[in-house]
Order: C-alpha cells, then sequence, then structure tokens
C-alpha cells in the first residue's frame, strides 16, 4: 500500500495542502473544527511524519545513533551489549525515541556514518563505544556539533562527556584476592588491545601483581569470542609453568576457559582458578559457578542515555562515574595446590 501523504489527507478533508500542515503541525491558520478533522482523517489513514520533512524544518528526529565496530557474530554472543542496549531502551522507549544501531567495519566508516546520520537529520544525537587510545572518533565527532556521549575512560574521550566505571579498582580488588588466596601465578586472557578500558585493564593488572610482591603477569589478548578464549587458557595451560590462576575480560571466554580446563583434566578449583569479567546467567548456569566481577550494566546503560538526552536539550553535561565492577566470590576459586 502506498504511503499517505499530507495530498491525501487534504483531498479527503476537501482543503489545500497548506491547512493540512498547519493543522497537523497544530498552527494558527485553520479553525478548530477543521484542524480536528484533519487530525481525524490523518489518524484514519495511519499518516505519520515523514522524518526527512522533519529534519528539514528543523526539527527532531526523535532517535539516537549507535554504531558499533565489531563482528555481529561477536555481539550475538556478548551479554554485555544485550545488557547494555536495554539500559539505553529504558530511557529512551518511554519518551518514544528510537536507537539507530549498526555494525560498522572501521572507525572510518563510522565517522562517516555519523556525518551522514546527522546531515541528513536522521538522529538528535549519539553514543560512542568501544573507546581507543588516540581515538580518531573523538575529534571528528567533537566538531561535528552533534550531541554525543562517550562510554568509557575520560582520558580516551577527550572534550566528548565521558560515562564510566572504575575498571582498575576493580582489576586490583581481583588481583589482590587471588593473592590473598596464596595464588603467585596469575595470567590475563585479556579483550582487544588498543581499546582504551583494556590498556586501563592492563597497567592495572600489572600494577596490582607487583604490588603484591608477584611475579610479572601473563596477558594474552584476543577478541573476546569464545573461540578465541579458548585458545589463549589452552596454551597457557600447557606451558612449562602454567598459571595456578587465570582472569578472563569477559564471561564468555571465561566458560570457554573453564572447558579447556576440563578438557585438559584439571580440576576447578582445585588444580585451577577462574575469574569472569562481567556476571552474567552463563557464569552462574556453568559448574562450578564462576566467580565474576559483576556491575549493573543496564544502570550502565541508562546513565549514558540520560547524560546524551540531556545534552540533546542544550544541558551542559560533564563526565558520570558509575560503580565498579565488585568481586563476587563463587565456586570457582580456592587456594591454589602446593607446588
Amino acid at each position: 500500500m502506498k504511503r499517505p501523504t499530507i495530498a491525501d489527507i487534504a483531498q479527503r478533508a476537501g482543503v489545500s495542502k497548506v491547512a493540512v500542515s498547519y493543522a497537523l503541525n497544530d498552527k494558527a491558520g485553520v479553525s478548530p473544527q477543521t484542524r480536528a478533522r484533519i487530525k481525524a482523517i490523518a489518524q484514519e489513514v495511519g499518516w505519520r511524519p515523514s522524518s526527512a520533512a522533519r529534519a528539514l524544518n528543523g526539527a527532531r528526529a526523535r532517535a539516537v545513533g549507535l554504531a558499533v565496530c565489531r563482528p555481529a557474530r561477536t555481539l550475538s554472543v556478548e551479554p554485555f551489549f544485550m545488557e547494555l542496549i536495554s539500559g539505553i531502551e529504558s530511557e529512551l522507549a518511554p519518551r518514544s525515541i528510537a536507537l539507530m544501531l549498526q555494525i560498522v567495519p572501521s572507525a572510518h566508516d563510522e565517522i562517516e556514518l555519523y556525518r551522514r546520520w546527522w546531515g541528513e537529520g536522521r538522529v538528535d544525537g549519539a553514543l560512542v563505544v568501544d573507546l581507543r587510545d588516540d581515538d580518531a572518533r573523538v575529534p571528528a565527532l567533537a566538531g561535528l556539533g552533534l550531541p554525543v556521549v562517550a562510554l568509557g575512560p575520560p582520558g580516551a574521550a577527550g572534550p566528548l562527556p565521558a560515562v564510566w566505571s572504575d575498571d582498575g579498582a576493580s582489576v586490583h580488588e581481583t588481583v589482590a584476592y587471588l593473592a590473598a588466596l596464596g595464588h603467585r601465578d596469575i595470567a590475563r586472557v585479556a579483550g582487544l588491545p588498543g581499546l582504551a578500558h583494556t590498556t586501563v585493564r592492563d597497567a592495572a593488572f600489572e600494577e596490582g601483581c607487583r604490588a603484591a610482591g608477584l611475579p610479572e603477569p601473563v596477558v594474552v589478548h584476543t577478541d573476546y569470542s569464545g573461540d578465541e578464549g579458548a585458545r589463549a587458557t589452552r596454551r597457557l595451560l600447557i606451558a612449562e609453568r602454567r598459571p595456578s590462576a587465570i582472569v578472563y575480560d569477559n564471561d564468555i571466554m571465561a566458560v570457554a576457559g573453564l572447558s579447556v580446563a576440563q578438557e585438559l583434566n584439571l580440576d576447578v578449583p582445585r588444580d585451577l582458578s577462574l575469574v569472569a569479567w562481567d556476571d552474567s546467567p552463563v557464569t552462574q548456569a556453568v559448574r562450578p559457578r564462576l566467580t565474576a566481577l559483576t556491575r549493573d550494566i543496564a544502570a550502565y546503560g541508562a546513565c549514558a542515555a540520560r547524560t546524551l538526552l540531556a545534552a540533546v536539550d542544550g544541558v551542559p553535561v560533564e563526565a558520570s562515574q558509575v560503580a565498579p565492577g565488585r568481586l563476587e566470590p563463587r565456586a570457582s576459586t580456592a587456594a591454589p595446590p602446593p607446588r
């Protein structure tokens, strides 16, 4: 069926297109009776305002953009993003504001996408995730005039307002806990190198091990996938001196690591302790249940959305810090075996 237009409404109402425009936009120029009749016809035929036309008139798009530069398959198994989006939607949906989500292959494509969305009036603002060290997106987006909120460390966000949590504090707590249990050989299966939060975690992990008097730790970077997490775990566990504890940068890799430990006939936690970053139903569905760093990711997304909506309304906004992940000890951690 053809989308109903203002011309269709004007024909049915027996008035001009100008009169219909006045009525639908609640402008003076038509009588209350004519306005009510035009609006009734518009509702009857299912007319909706064109976002392109609204943009030309300077009206808001009532949408915000979120581009993600990761493989789509990663998002399909990454609980973090689904929880983040649920938190964002908890603020947008009650206001009838849409979230435009798109996967992009590179930072350059992401910048061009935001430029196109902003230039075409498709979005009123944008959220930026996965901040990188020396992120080219930051100066490019800051110069657009588009309201933008970055999710990540303020140091990487530059002039953009950031919503962030102190990952360094969470890492220090985890290392201190494992050291208190008696672990000396602690390894970490990390996420993507170059991401600002990965850099923060790398530095904190090294500092935490040094503060606890532990040997220099081994860190293996991956793409966050279960396959890469399993491969990294296998390499660590068949090494000449295998770690007695491994910390993972997400839950999917931790579960994959547990499978590898069982594949090699290692008992968790008697022979090996495991810690997952970001608690989820997955970490509690396996046996043993995984010790995890738990945080309210939905609240993180909601805070980012509220900050962005305030920026769209012209309210000055600053960096907002949310609660860091806290350690939730479960059955996958214990004192190490004697060596």
